[in-house]
């Protein structure tokens, strides 16, 4: 098969382009870098022709609903357009665990988007896959990675997964046929998302303070009381945070975007 992946150059992305070639697939990565932008939909004939399936991991970060969701309406409806042309018989996008329960304003871009992706195999003719998962380990990179003197800490309940695994299970549902809505991916353990940001800044060696965010009114108290966990059984993934730890201590696992 020949499997596309948006957003395929990012933490997620990447592991996904390594899961499709390990199942003897070829991936196709439609990023800038590699002349496709989604959000006009220039290079998006040219990149999928020939595809079987995409696979949707691309990411635009904002707390703004308006931005959230006009990102990934342009994004979705172009890679679903351009799929329609090239034949495209699969599309496969990755949202997240509570995005229906936490009415954060990224979490309703991405709402949005799970909602043309699921309709799309009567809209568009493209049947599609929506896979939620849970905040990845690499979170807690990424919130030291924005620099400054001190490091937010969302304060949230969360149970998170490696962004490998979910890199592999995105590839396993490209694969297959569509189903929809996907059983829930998470991690195999629940922690205080401010726990694993200091264990992260103590592992590194690093001199910051990590200040705990409240998240105001409804958004805060579904973070911290369970909104962003599992609510049914599902595929756990295998690596722990004091894994991914090490992984990190040793130089093989980057930060970078979590969900």
């Amino acid at each position: 098969m020949r499997i596309a992946v948006a957003g395929g150059t990012g933490v997620v992305g990447r592991h996904v382009v390594e899961a499709v070639r390990a199942a003897g697939h070829d991936p196709v990565v439609l990023a800038r870098s590699t002349g496709v932008d989604l959000a006009t939909g220039a290079g998006l004939d040219r990149a999928l022709a020939g595809v079987d399936a995409v696979v949707d991991v691309s990411n635009r970060m904002t707390v703004s609903r308006a931005r959230a969701v006009a990102f990934f309406e342009a994004a979705t409806g172009n890679l679903l357009a351009a799929g329609k042309r090239a034949g495209v018989a699969h599309h496969v996008a990755l949202s997240i665990v509570g995005v229906d329960r936490v009415g954060y304003g990224y979490y309703q871009g991405k709402l949005r988007q799970e909602a043309l992706v699921l309709a799309a195999g009567e809209s568009v003719g493209v049947p599609g896959s929506v896979l939620r998962a849970t905040q990845f380990h690499e979170f807690a990179a990424q919130m030291l990675e924005r620099g400054g003197p001190f490091a937010v800490a969302p304060r949230m309940l969360t149970q998170p997964v490696a962004a490998r695994e979910v890199g592999v299970a995105l590839a396993a549902l490209a694969a297959g046929e569509p189903v929809g809505l996907a059983p829930e991916l998470a991690g195999p353990e629940q922690h205080q998302m401010g726990d694993l940001i200091r264990r992260l800044v103590r592992a590194r060696g690093l001199r910051r303070l990590v200040v705990p965010l409240w998240m105001p009114g409804a958004v805060g108290k579904a973070m911290t009381g369970g909104g962003l966990l599992p609510t049914g059984p599902g595929p756990r993934g295998s690596q722990t945070f004091d894994q991914w730890l090490a992984d990190d201590a040793a130089g093989s696992v980057s930060g970078g975007a979590g969900s």
